[in-house]
């Protein structure tokens, strides 16, 4: 399971197709580790039963387990947010630019918001795709490289241009710093032992949940592959919060294509 989260081989599938893949790998090690458990509970533990000794620590177990869960979760929550406002910011950061640029004499209005437009949709078509297959894009930064030059090589001639350079150095600045942080944010998932917690806890329920004896073997199934179902889906939704940049419910580039269309685009 996680070599899985590490080779990523899940972005190639559907969502859905994925997230069923999770709760019938959980279903087959819940229910059929119960069958498989069942008859040896006797030859272990005798015939009186201890039902309500294994509630109370299936009890104390799933509290202890159901708090670490949720708070990995919205940990994993609030990063996948952070993630989608460091791309608004720099979305933001390049419409402000560009709105700079625009009002420079010529050549270099025309040379910086050429290259604008050029690095947005760059962004946008080429370093997205590398994103969502988990490889840090890195062609971007020659458009960065080529309207830095040309910016800093802007002498202006009044008060006015030397406020509007001014301005836009630091709009640059931010558009740079964003960019990185995005770029930062690539491979960012939940460290090993995190998974390992969360996996290994999954598993000890279940095994609680196997110590139990039932009368009733039908229903006991029943209620073990419910929980499996439910333990399924909350790791299916870590897996999918665990790489911001993958998967069809990933963090898209909407914001800077919004930008382009509004902004970017000469009417």
């Amino acid at each position: 399971m996680i070599a899985m989260l590490h080779f990523h081989w899940f972005r190639e599938l559907a969502q859905w197709k994925f997230c069923l893949v999770v709760i019938a790998t959980f279903l087959v090690v819940g229910v059929g580790g119960q069958m498989a458990v069942r008859p040896l509970l006797r030859r272990w533990f005798g015939d009186r039963e201890y039902n309500e000794i294994v509630g109370h620590y299936l009890s104390a177990f799933g509290v202890l387990y159901g708090i670490t869960l949720g708070l990995i979760s919205v940990a994993a929550w609030e990063n996948f947010g952070d993630v989608e406002g460091k791309v608004s910011a720099e979305a933001a950061a390049a419409a402000s630019l560009y709105r700079n640029v625009d009002c420079y004499p010529e050549p270099f209005r025309t040379q910086l918001t050429g290259l604008l437009r050029d690095y947005t949709r760059h962004v946008i078509d080429v370093s997205w795709q590398e994103m969502q297959q988990g490889i840090i894009p890195s062609s971007s930064h020659t458009y960065i490289a080529k309207f830095q030059k040309i910016l800093v090589s802007f002498e202006p001639a009044n008060e006015a241009q030397i406020a509007l350079h001014h301005e836009s150095l630091y709009r640059f600045t931010g558009l740079f710093e964003a960019r990185r942080l995005r770029i930062d944010c690539v491979e960012w998932r939940l460290p090993t032992i995190l998974w390992a917690l969360v996996l290994i806890g999954s598993f000890m329920s279940f095994m609680l949940t196997w110590l139990i004896v039932a009368e009733n073997r039908l229903l006991h199934d029943v209620l073990t592959g419910i929980m499996a179902i439910l333990l399924g889906l909350l790791i299916f939704f870590l897996v999918t919060l665990d790489l911001p940049f993958e998967g069809s419910n990933s963090v898209g580039p909407d914001s800077l294509e919004l930008v382009f269309e509004q902004v970017m685009t000469p009417r």
